[in-house]
């Protein structure tokens, strides 16, 4: 092994691992999840045109949205208030949930 390979072996092995993703809790998540019933339905199927359906969207597209709102990288002062006390951890447990809830389907 040449001088080269092991620096680079030692620099990799140092590293921090990279933290796999991280799924949420959906039983917390529903325990939870009544404020967002408010505008987007008890199951995340909201009946009005103004609040998006959560139900059935995958879970990674959901934390990211909850954590755009809390970093202000999305910009909506309904949803900013609603996330300003919300921890990751909340944040995943209710991506959970909704995403296992049945979303809408089209008949094709």
């Amino acid at each position: 092994m040449n001088i080269g390979t092991c620096a680079f072996a030692a620099v990799v092995a140092s590293l921090p691992a990279v933290a796999a993703a991280q799924s949420g809790d959906p039983v917390r998540g529903k325990e939870i999840s009544a404020v967002c019933a408010a505008c987007h339905g008890p199951e995340g199927r909201s009946a009005s045109a103004d609040f998006p359906v959560l139900a059935g969207q995958h879970e990674g597209y959901l934390y990211r949205a909850l954590l755009d709102y809390k970093l202000e990288n999305r910009k909506n002062p309904i949803m900013a208030a609603q996330v300003a006390n919300l921890s990751r951890t909340d944040m995943r447990d209710l991506a959970a949930w909704f995403s296992l809830q049945d979303g809408l389907y089209l008949k094709r």
